[in-house]
């Protein structure tokens, strides 16, 4: 029984022979960049910048809250006081400029160039 490797011609992929110096060969002195994902860190602050400018804009609302007695009223209160003073495209637009400006003048940890 012949195998179909004795059969067929070995591939040749566009012609062309590999390689002779692959790329760690050629610059074997030169190591290869670091890994460093400032998208994803940049993603990572403007949720964090985020939550953090919603939780500052309900926070005022919720303390005046703490005067009331503990209970299903104040849990109440406080959820329609959540809902009427927040605004989440202000947060968004707030979080944005916040993490642009943050990265432009290289003050966010990892988001730092060169």
């Amino acid at each position: 029984m012949m195998a179909l490797t004795d059969v067929l011609p070995p591939l040749r992929f566009g012609g062309m022979p590999p390689p002779e110096n692959p790329a760690s060969e050629r610059n074997p002195g030169r190591r290869p960049p670091p890994f460093r994902p400032r998208f994803s860190i940049g993603i990572f602050y403007l949720i964090l910048f985020f939550f953090v400018f919603s939780f500052l804009q309900v926070l005022p609302e919720l303390l005046a809250l703490l005067e009331m007695p503990p209970g299903a009223e104040q849990e109440q209160a406080a959820l329609e006081a959540a809902r009427e003073s927040s605004s989440p495209l202000t947060a968004l637009l707030l979080s944005l400029a916040a993490t642009s400006l943050g990265s432009y003048y290289q003050v966010l940890p990892g988001m730092k160039v060169g």
